[in-house]
């Protein structure tokens, strides 16, 4: 393949994703949750209880990205991988988080999960067992921009509406950070599905509408 082919290839990766980020953006009223913290209106039981389900969903989504590595070609796999690693990160600032809120080892190993919060990463699972990898690539990549605003909004609220440490912010700062590196690995995974006709953008935009919904339920299930 020609250099100008690939860079043409590479345009239109990013084309993708930019517009299925652009088309599946959600609706700001879906989450009622965020803005609250925001304005330090959240009840610090409801933030314990957002520490306490996110130590639910972490482990099970590595997992979930692991399998997915496992199934897919080298350039989804790469994605897949680094996705998981990231999650063995955010794990270790969850534990802090969930510290900070005042939740213990008993208190959190009593907690009965909301199964609104936990829809999310069971369609995550799904999605594992059953998607073509280089859709779901799209759809993931989709679905975390909106992710990351969320994490950036909490911090912000954490620090200056609750006294949080920066320490115990970790774990929302990690996810709002933006990633070149994972931005690179999914544009690679999508332009080499293209190239290969395995792509299919109307099941990878089907996927990410209800990851959309999912993790609007998440936000709602802790109001």
């Amino acid at each position: 393949m020609s250099d100008a082919t690939e860079d043409a290839m590479t345009r239109t990766a990013r084309e993708l994703l930019e517009t299925a980020t652009g088309e599946l953006a959600p609706d700001p009223r879906s989450n009622p949750l965020v803005p609250l913290i925001a304005r330090g209106e959240a009840d610090r039981a409801v933030l314990a209880a957002l520490a306490v389900e996110q130590s639910w969903v972490i482990p099970a989504d590595r997992r979930a990205f692991l399998h997915l590595a496992d199934r897919a070609g080298p350039e989804p796999a790469a994605y897949f991988t680094a996705l998981a690693e990231g999650e063995t990160t955010a794990a270790e600032h969850l534990r802090t988080f969930t510290a900070a809120c005042g939740v213990n080892e008993a208190q959190a190993d009593t907690y009965a999960p909301l199964p609104g919060c936990q829809s999310y990463p069971a369609y995550v699972a799904w999605l594992a067992l059953n998607a073509n990898p280089s859709d779901v690539v799209l759809a993931l990549a989709a679905n975390f921009s909106a992710w990351g605003g969320c994490c950036a909004a909490i911090a912000e609220g954490l620090r200056t509406r609750y006294g949080f440490t920066d320490e115990a912010c970790a774990f929302f700062d990690f996810f709002a950070e933006p990633s070149p590196d994972l931005d690179r690995m999914a544009t690679d995974a999508i332009r080499t599905a293209v190239e290969e006709g395995r792509l299919n953008q109307n099941r990878a935009h089907r996927y990410a509408r209800l990851l959309q919904a999912y993790e609007a339920m998440f936000w709602t299930a802790l109001v």
